[in-house]
């Protein structure tokens, strides 16, 4: 066990050493390896490091951009002051000599602090190039003058391990506008140049327009004369040939109106031949055309008899079955509607009987009832109509006094208006009961006062009675 943990510590460690020591450069930035008395570098490819033991350091080799202007006017050779503004653009050099020395210079310089070194290397390159030439080759040839200033730095550069990938001079500025007066030199002289230029040029112009003119009308009557004669030689031509046309016409017309005659009689012989062959080749087709139309019809109207045969047993057949059902439907119906009508008949003949049932007992009811009231009539005489008399007495009066109660307002005047309105209502009372006797010739004030004497003097008999009975 103790042999397992031994080896596991020794691959844990080996490990973790693998990791903290591998190391794997990018193509844009240099590692630099130093330590154990040596120093190595690497540009986009691994390798290997010893802890603790080893350092890595980094240095970019990205292209930096460096803006060079020259701070105050450089004279020229000429002793002329100028402003020059430049661009270049610089790196860390890939080259492991340069890169030994680079690393030894930049190490640790952040690009800032960088580019404002090259600056000043690159600016005093530029001021010495400026001062050694003149301010004319200057304008004239920025490459060159750009290329001298980088010829000049490279040695300066190449110390710092730094390589100049393009050096490009961008403007000239001087403050006595002394450029822009050779500017305006050149173009006057320029000017003055193309108005000679073009003053040359229109005199030769016009010399060999004239020239060209001359020649032109020689070559011209040359030209016409040379037509003319041609002319004359064609219509020479023309002629001739237009009467060796007209003999040769004269030829072709006569062997084409012989040859032609031979060849009507030769069409003629064909086509006579062709229709005679065409009549029979028609008479034929003819002959099989009716044959052919014979055996179609006799078919056509075999099928069509067959057809129709068909049709019309399928259509007895239908019919038949049709008629059937058409009469069972119908005694059905016949049957279904006796049968209503018989239920009909039934409960007719139970109602009339049940409605005669109920008649015949309200008929024996109200005889039985009309008997029994006149028996109770008889009995009582005229008390019973008189009862009856004064039952409808009341509707008599209301219906009397119903006209007054239609009426909305009533007004009369004087005094004792209430006793007269209800005098007026008896009045008419006592005129219904006048119009009944004179109809009916029933006095029912008579039988009232009849009626009521007799109560009167009922109580007295019974009382006499009594006394009779005391004496005896």
């Amino acid at each position: 066990m103790t042999i397992y943990y031994i080896l596991g510590i020794i691959v844990i460690f080996l490990s973790a050493v693998f990791a903290l020591g591998y190391l794997k450069a990018p193509p844009d930035t240099a590692f630099i390896i130093s330590g154990l008395g040596k120093r190595r570098i690497l540009i986009g490819k691994a390798g290997w490091r010893i802890p603790f033991l080893e350092r890595v350091d980094k240095l970019s080799l990205q292209v930096m951009t460096v803006d060079v202007k020259t701070s105050e006017a450089v004279p020229t050779n000429e002793f002329i002051n100028v402003m020059v503004d430049g661009v270049a653009n610089v790196k860390v050099s890939s080259d492991p000599k340069l890169l030994d020395r680079a690393a030894e210079a930049l190490l640790g310089m952040k690009q800032p602090q960088l580019i404002a070194m090259v600056t000043q290397v690159l600016e005093g390159n530029m001021r010495e190039i400026v001062g050694s030439v003149g301010l004319k080759e200057m304008v004239q040839d920025r490459q060159g003058v750009a290329k001298k200033v980088t010829e000049n730095v490279i040695p300066d550069m190449q110390k710092l391990g730094i390589e100049v990938v393009n050096f490009n001079i961008q403007n000239f500025r001087d403050n006595a506008g002394t450029i822009e007066n050779m500017g305006i030199d050149n173009v006057e002289q320029i000017r003055k140049n193309a108005q000679i230029a073009k003053a040359n040029a229109q005199r030769d112009i016009a010399i060999a327009s004239s020239q060209a003119q001359e020649e032109a009308n020689a070559v011209k009557v040359e030209a016409e004369k040379k037509i003319a004669e041609q002319n004359a030689a064609l219509s020479v031509q023309q002629a001739e040939m237009q009467v060796r046309a007209d003999t040769k016409k004269a030829e072709a017309d006569a062997a084409y109106s012989i040859q032609q005659e031979s060849q009507r009689k030769t069409i003629e012989v064909t086509r006579a031949n062709a229709d005679i062959a065409r009549r029979e080749k028609e008479a034929e087709m003819a002959e099989k055309e009716i044959a052919i139309r014979e055996r179609k019809l006799d078919a056509e109207v075999r099928k069509a008899a067959d057809a129709k045969k068909y049709q019309a047993e399928r259509e007895a057949e239908a019919d038949l079955i049709r008629r059937q059902r058409d009469a069972d439907a119908k005694k059905y119906e016949a049957l279904q509607q006796a049968e209503a009508r018989k239920a009909e008949a039934e409960a007719a003949r139970f109602a009339m009987e049940q409605e005669a049932e109920g008649i015949r007992a309200r008929g024996l009811a109200e005889a039985e009832a009309i008997e029994k009231k006149a028996e109770a009539q008889r009995k009582m005489g005229e008390a019973s109509i008189l009862e009856m008399y004064l039952a409808a007495l009341p509707e008599v009066v209301k219906n009397a006094a119903a006209p007054l109660a239609q009426t909305d307002k009533i007004v009369m005047y004087g005094d004792g208006n209430s006793s007269r309105l209800v005098k007026d209502v008896m009045q008419s009372s006592n005129q219904i009961i006048e119009g009944l006797k004179e109809s009916t010739g029933i006095d029912i004030a008579s039988l009232i006062a009849g009626y009521a004497g007799g109560k009167l003097a009922a109580p007295a008999a019974p009382a006499a009675k009594g006394e009779q009975e005391t004496k005896e």
